[in-house]
C-alpha cells in the first residue's frame, strides 16, 4: 500500500499525533509520498523511519498511489480536491482541527483507524462536486468544488443583485450580501449557516441559498443537480468576489457565469463505525434533546 499524505501547517500541539501516524505506518510498511511544502515544514519536527518521496500536483499521484491522508481540518481537506480531482484515490481525513466534520478520524484514534484500512474496514462514501464556467475561467483547471460555490459582494461595498437563471430560464434576482450554491456536501456548511436546510449526500440535489437578502420572502431553494445554473451580477461596485470552496478571485460583474453538476466525484473514506446520522449528531449536535436522552 503506498500513502499520500498531505497537510497545512499547524502548532507544536500536534506534533506528536502526527509523528504517532507516521510510525504507526513505517510499522506496517506502508510507503508513503509527502507533499512537498508540507515535507518542508515538517522537517525538523518529525523523525522519518522510511524515505518518502515528495508530489506537487495532481500529476504525480493519478495511478500513482492508493489512498490519501488528509491531516487537519476540514479546510485541509477541501485543498485536497484539486489534488485528487477525477483520479478515484479515496481520501482519509484525520482531524486536527476543532470541527473535523468532513475529517472524522479522531487524532486518539489515529493506530486503530489505520488498522482499519489494512482490514479493508471501511466503505467509500462518493461526494458530488460542482463545476463553475465563464469567459474569464478565474480558477482554471480548478474550476470545481467540494462544498460550495459563492458569490459575495466586494469588502464593504452595497449589496449586490444577482440575477438567477435555471436551464436559461428565469429564476429570481437576489438583492443580498451573496448567494451560495451548495453540493449536500456543503449543505452542512456555509449555507448551514445562512439557513439552508440539511441535504443528504447522494441524494441528487444542489441547494441555492441567499447571504443577508433584503426580502423576508426570499428561502434557500433545493433543486435537482441535472440542472444548470448561471448568474449575472449587478451592484454599484464593478466587481466581486467568487469562491470556489476556499479558493477566491475577485470578478468583474460584466461576467457571465454557468454552474452544474462535475462529472466526477470524490471518494472519502469512511470506516465501518462510522455514518452521516452520527456525524450529523456528534458534529453539529444535530437533533440533541435532552428528552432523548
Amino acid at each position: 500500500m503506498k500513502i499520500a499524505i498531505y497537510g497545512r501547517q499547524f502548532n507544536s500541539s500536534v506534533v506528536p499525533f502526527l509523528q504517532h501516524i507516521f510510525d504507526c505506518l513505517a510499522a506496517r510498511q506502508i510507503e508513503t509520498v509527502i507533499y512537498d511544502k508540507f515535507n518542508q515544514f515538517i522537517a525538523d519536527k518529525i523523525k522519518l523511519n522510511t524515505a518518502s518521496d515528495t508530489f506537487s500536483s495532481a500529476e504525480d499521484l493519478k495511478g500513482q498511489v492508493d489512498m490519501l491522508f488528509s491531516l487537519g481540518g476540514d479546510g485541509t481537506m477541501l485543498d485536497t480536491v484539486t489534488l485528487i480531482r477525477d483520479s478515484n484515490i479515496p481520501v482519509l481525513g484525520i482531524n486536527f482541527g476543532r470541527l473535523g466534520f468532513l475529517a472524522s478520524i479522531n487524532k486518539d484514534d489515529i493506530e486503530s483507524a489505520i488498522e482499519s484500512l489494512i482490514q479493508k474496514n471501511y466503505t467509500l462514501d462518493k461526494r458530488s462536486l460542482l463545476n463553475i464556467e465563464s469567459a474569464f475561467n478565474p480558477f482554471g483547471s480548478d474550476n470545481f468544488a467540494l462544498n460550495d460555490i459563492t458569490f459575495h459582494k466586494r469588502d464593504t461595498s452595497a449589496m449586490i443583485i444577482i440575477h438567477a437563471y435555471l436551464n436559461n430560464e428565469f429564476l429570481n434576482s437576489y438583492w443580498a450580501d451573496g448567494l451560495i450554491v451548495a453540493t449536500p456536501t456543503g449543505s452542512t456548511a456555509y449555507s448551514l449557516s445562512c439557513g439552508g436546510p440539511i441535504v443528504f449526500p447522494n441524494s441528487g440535489n444542489i441547494v441555492v441559498t441567499p447571504i443577508a437578502p433584503h426580502n423576508l420572502n426570499v428561502r434557500p431553494i433545493v433543486l435537482s443537480d441535472h440542472n444548470e445554473l448561471s448568474f449575472e451580477i449587478e451592484g454599484r461596485s464593478s466587481k466581486y468576489r467568487l469562491s470556489c470552496d476556499s479558493r477566491t478571485e475577485v470578478v468583474d460583474t460584466s461576467v457571465k457565469t454557468v454552474i452544474r453538476k462535475a462529472d466526477f466525484q470524490i471518494n472519502l473514506v469512511r470506516l465501518n463505525n462510522e455514518n452521516y446520522l452520527s456525524t450529523l449528531r456528534n458534529k453539529l449536535l444535530w437533533g440533541i434533546d435532552t428528552r432523548n436522552y
